[in-house]
Order: structure tokens, then sequence, then C-alpha cells
């Protein structure tokens, strides 16, 4: 019985796609794929002149460099974006004549999830080509569930408000790819390193931590209208942030302890 209803409802999702305008996802996710290869060939040809350090890396290490480019450009992008719809929108205001807004969608913010999903094709489909070099197994189940993640809400317009909240946890990633960059030049005892590893302790307790708890304060607060949505989206909007927040505490705690060595070996010098 369960089983029909799930695939009722991608008969149903699928009726209604078709029956859709298709630009709007054919597009953006085209977009975002070419914005990816883009940002690529950019970090290749303007690298090496504004870092000799560079030229030092294996061939193997200077794809992940400019692989590093596309993942911080995603997330510099989607963050912004994100913020904008989850506290600034009028998408998701308060008002009760929009209906519930755990249903809400529209075609910016449809766009904006193509484009993301662009990426995460892209990015996959470079771990695929190089793997293991850029990740292993878990990266690749990583991106094929945050592709579900996007997708689903992308064609539905189920649940986009929890998506885009989860989307705005990206804003780590930026600081998480200047770690390895310094690293990477070498500059693993400058102070510019240990600046980061602060950076990233307090952005991570704000878009990995703080950001979950007002997600979870969201999703009570407007339990009677996440009960609208189909078992999927209860699911993508319920299970899913709690699976992560889970990760992201244990994450949190290792990079405590990692900061806090880092310090106590600064100050010791």
């Amino acid at each position: 019985m369960v089983i029909q209803s799930y695939i009722s409802h991608a008969e149903l999702l699928l009726r209604n796609y078709i029956s859709a305008d298709p630009f709007v996802v054919y597009t953006s996710i085209i977009i975002g794929i070419v914005a990816c290869k883009t940002v690529y060939e950019l970090s290749h040809l303007i690298s090496p002149v504004c870092f000799k350090s560079f030229f030092n890396l294996s061939k193997s290490r200077q794809v992940e460099w400019s692989n590093r480019a596309i993942s911080t450009f995603h997330a510099v992008y989607v963050t912004i974006v994100s913020f904008y719809f989850v506290f600034f929108s009028d998408l998701y205001s308060t008002d009760i004549h929009r209906g519930p807004v755990t249903l809400r969608s529209s075609t910016s913010s449809t766009f904006v999830m193509g484009v993301s999903l662009g990426y995460f094709l892209s990015d996959l489909g470079m771990i695929i080509w190089c793997y293991p070099s850029l990740g292993g197994m878990e990266y690749i189940i990583h991106h094929l569930l945050s592709m579900v993640g996007v997708t689903y809400p992308m064609l539905t317009g189920d649940a986009q408000i929890y998506t885009f909240m989860v989307l705005l946890s990206e804003a780590t990633t930026p600081w998480i790819n200047l770690r390895w960059y310094l690293d990477a030049a070498g500059m693993k005892t400058s102070k510019a390193y240990i600046m980061n590893g602060v950076v990233i302790f307090l952005a991570w307790l704000v878009a990995r931590i703080l950001l979950f708890i007002y997600l979870f304060y969201h999703l009570y607060t407007h339990l009677d209208q996440v009960k609208q949505l189909h078992q999927v989206g209860v699911v993508l909007a319920v299970v899913t942030p709690s699976a992560l927040s889970v990760m992201n505490l244990m994450w949190f705690w290792k990079i405590f302890k990692g900061l806090k060595k880092t310090l106590a070996a600064a100050k010791r010098e």
C-alpha cells in the first residue's frame, strides 16, 4: 500500500511537471552546469597567475583546486539567495491569505533550485570522473541525497522554504575551502589559517546549529501546514534536517576540539 502510494505520487508529479512550463527547470539546470564549467575554466586560467604555489601542486590537486572554486561559487550564490527568500522575500511571509507557507513557490524560487541542481550534477560528474581523488563513496551518496532534496521541492513546490533553510548551511563551505587553499599553499602555520579556524567555528555555529534550531522551531509552529504535505515532503522537511543536525553537531564538536588545540599551540609559540 505504501509503495503504491509513492508510485501514484510519482506519476502525479510527472503529469504536473509535463503540464507545467518546463522551460524554467531546463534553463536553470543548464545555466547551473554552464556556470560551473565557466568558473572551473576561469580558475584554471587565473590561479596560476595569482598563486605561484599552484604550479607546485600535483595534477589531481590542481583539479581539486578548481573544483573547490566551483563549490565556493555555488555556496556564495545559494547562501545569498536562500537568505533573501527565507528572511526578506514576500513569498514566505506570514500573510495567511497566501495559503500554507509549506506549499508556496514561485518561478524565481524554482529557478534558484534548478541552478543549484545543475551544480550538484556537475560536481557529481567530476567526483565520478576523478574518483576517488575528489572524494569517496560518501561524497557520491551526499550529492545524490542533495539532488533528491532539491529536485522534489523544485518540481512540486512543496517545502521549498525548508529546502532554502537547509541550503543556507552552505555558508560554511567557502571558509572550509579557504582552509584547504591555505593548507595547499603551505600556510598551515600562518595567522590566516588560525583566524580561518575561528571563522569556521562561528559560521558553523550560526549556519548549522542555530539556523537548524530556527528551522525546527518553524516546523513546530507550522505543524498544521507541514501535515498538508505529501509523505515525501514531510520526510524531506522533517527527517532530512534531523539527520543533518546530528551530523552537524558531531562535526561541530570536532571543529571545537580542533580549534581549541590550534589556539593552545599558537599561544605556546
